[in-house]
């Protein structure tokens, strides 16, 4: 392979960095835990802080805790370029999941740094408040507020299962910051994350140029029935919430292979991740389940067909085991396509350094796809070992990290440099 470019990101560096961030909420298996609004995020959202403020870059926080590192450009009434991701995890989760898109952007800051670069825009590097939604129950949280796609409110008031909410825990970790959370002139948003799937790896492709992300509905779900003695109670009068809950599950599997189970390239998704069981006793028949359930689909329409017509079908499973069910809309994203100029971008700095690429669509959702609802925006993929994500054994190679820096060095600067008519 050919590099075309004597701007060189320091790939040592990075994957360094990476492995120093890693050590906060570290797990025996290799993983981390670094729960959004936790102790370990607010060890993490402090090293980066650091490190943005030893290049002195001006950081600040919004009242959602999302931070923004500022590098001033050549022309500071220029609308910045933005990039970045996050840098919380799931409980059981990766190194790389969103903090490679925080340590690549820093990365990029550090390149620029070290070879004089003045942009003619300014360029800001983001790390946006709770993108997995494991602890409140609500992904991409900060990008959502940010959007204008969420009130600030609502999403404040959001519990995790122990209660708190996450006005509280933004107060605990010091990141309610005093900017309001609301989108300002920005010119555009890179992400650079992992894969996440297995497509890059199988077709031994370097980067991944996305063109957009597939559609998504959340639910919450409860179901009610009535808790009785295991040993006693008989069939006939059994109203086993659990029973009706799993029935469901069974239903959000149907739905998910409706499309076709054979081939990786089969579209339909369909996941019940959070399960709590009460009262969670080995001799009582469950009274009251509750989870959550999430379908997810490149096709809108086929979104909207399900959107239509799931509540029904779980709503029969409940009646037929007399029991009742409540199910709550989340959120729904629409599939949503990227910025074309931007695409562009990372398709070209690609190209220029010569790594094999495929243009693909998303399947998980990101920071990104909400900040494509107000300005251009656009992703880059590496891949990931086996395609695993959202487990401590996720892993990529130094080499990955390193392109795909590179080529969000190049997308970015390209269009921090860009010519405005």
């Amino acid at each position: 392979m050919t590099v075309r470019t004597n701007q060189r990101i320091d790939g040592t560096r990075l994957w360094d960095s990476l492995m120093e961030i890693a050590k906060i909420g570290a797990t025996p298996k290799g993983g981390v835990k670094r729960l959004t609004l936790s102790e370990e995020d607010r060890q993490g959202r402090l090293l980066f802080q650091s490190w943005c403020e030893a290049l002195g870059l001006k950081v600040r926080v919004d009242s959602m805790g999302n931070m923004f590192a500022r590098r001033e450009g050549r022309d500071p009434t220029r609308p910045p370029v933005l990039m970045g991701s996050h840098l919380d995890s799931q409980p059981t989760g990766g190194k790389f999941d969103g903090a490679l898109g925080v340590i690549a952007g820093l990365e990029v800051m550090r390149t620029l740094h070290d070879l004089n670069i003045v942009t003619e825009a300014p360029i800001e590097l983001v790390n946006w408040t709770d993108e997995e939604g494991c602890r409140f129950g609500r992904a991409m949280m900060g990008s959502a507020v940010w959007s204008g796609l969420e009130r600030e409110e609502s999403m404040k008031a959001r519990r995790d299962e122990d209660g708190v909410i996450v006005a509280t825990a933004l107060q605990e970790i010091g990141f309610a910051g005093p900017e309001p959370c609301a989108s300002f002139p920005a010119d555009a948003m890179f992400e650079l994350h992992i894969e996440q799937g297995p497509l890059l790896e199988a077709g031994g492709e370097k980067i991944g140029i996305v063109t957009g992300a597939q559609a998504q509905i959340w639910y919450e779900a409860e179901v009610t029935g009535f808790d009785s003695h295991a040993g006693t109670t008989p069939p006939v009068a059994r109203r086993d919430a659990l029973l009706t809950a799993a029935r469901i599950v069974e239903l959000v599997d149907a739905i998910m292979r409706e499309e076709g189970d054979t081939k990786v390239t089969d579209p339909g998704r369909g996941t019940v991740g959070r399960f709590t069981v009460y009262p969670n006793s080995p001799n009582v028949i469950p009274g009251r389940v509750r989870f959550n359930v999430e379908f997810r689909n490149v096709s809108e329409a086929r979104i909207a067909e399900i959107a239509a017509t799931f509540p029904a079908r779980a709503q029969a499973l409940a009646e037929a085991n007399r029991t009742n069910l409540t199910l709550n809309t989340v959120f729904r994203v629409p599939a949503q396509p990227f910025d074309a100029d931007c695409v562009a971008l990372v398709e070209q700095a690609a190209a220029k350094l010569g790594y094999p690429a495929r243009r693909m669509v998303s399947g998980a959702g990101h920071d990104a796809v909400h900040t494509a609802s107000c300005i251009p925006t656009a992703m880059i993929f590496t891949p990931c070992k086996d395609g695993l994500s959202h487990n401590e054994a996720e892993s990529i190679a130094p080499d990955e990290a390193e392109a795909g820096a590179q080529v969000l060095f190049e997308a970015v600067l390209a269009r921090a440099n860009r010519a405005i008519k």
